[in-house]
């Protein structure tokens, strides 16, 4: 219990911020060194606005649901929550991620209104984005969706291509989809 209360007190100088892998509506991620173990974690803030009272409930259930996926070796592994402070004197919690590079990518959303190829991961990209679209729309989220579940079911990507051309060329193979070009 002592070493929770000494964690909490200084949580935003219990680690070293080494660079900011994602930024999100409620929050950044970023890789980061645990100060006291060297170990290589990755770092959520989410910062919590003064005029509510406690926790808000959206942040509950996102701790609530990132424990329970944690149970399994495919999700990143929520660690530890604490509470701080950072150096604007604003309440913040400090999400503790096991770090995971291509589990973080798949995770950290990054605005909407950058261009999509720098958004999704290869792998989870729908044809349209693939193509150059010139709207977002839901079924780009729907199709990634559909990509993540077929990996959670078979344990292993659906679509995994190591270029653009080579990711539409696995969706066209086993969609029996044929392009249709301009």
């Amino acid at each position: 219990m002592e070493k929770a209360v000494t964690i909490a007190v200084s949580a935003m100088y219990a680690f070293e911020k080494l660079e900011k892998v994602g930024e999100g509506t409620y929050g950044k991620v970023y890789r980061a060194r645990e100060k006291a173990t060297g170990k290589i974690v990755a770092l959520k803030t989410t910062r919590l606005h003064e005029d509510e009272e406690g926790v808000p409930s959206t942040t509950l259930r996102e701790v609530s649901i990132l424990l329970m996926l944690s149970r399994d070796p495919h999700v990143i592994r929520l660690m530890d929550v604490t509470q701080g402070m950072n150096k604007e004197g604003k309440t913040v919690l400090y999400f503790v991620l096991k770090f995971d590079v291509l589990t973080l990518q798949r995770c950290c959303l990054l605005p909407w209104s950058w261009n999509l190829t720098q958004i999704l991961t290869l792998w989870y990209r729908a044809p349209e984005v693939l193509l150059g679209p010139t709207h977002y729309s839901t079924t780009v989220d729907i199709w990634s969706v559909g990509c993540i579940f077929a990996e959670l079911v078979t344990k292993q990507a659906l679509f995994p291509g190591d270029s653009e051309l080579q990711q539409l060329l696995h969706i066209f193979r086993l969609t029996k989809m044929s392009p249709v070009l301009p």
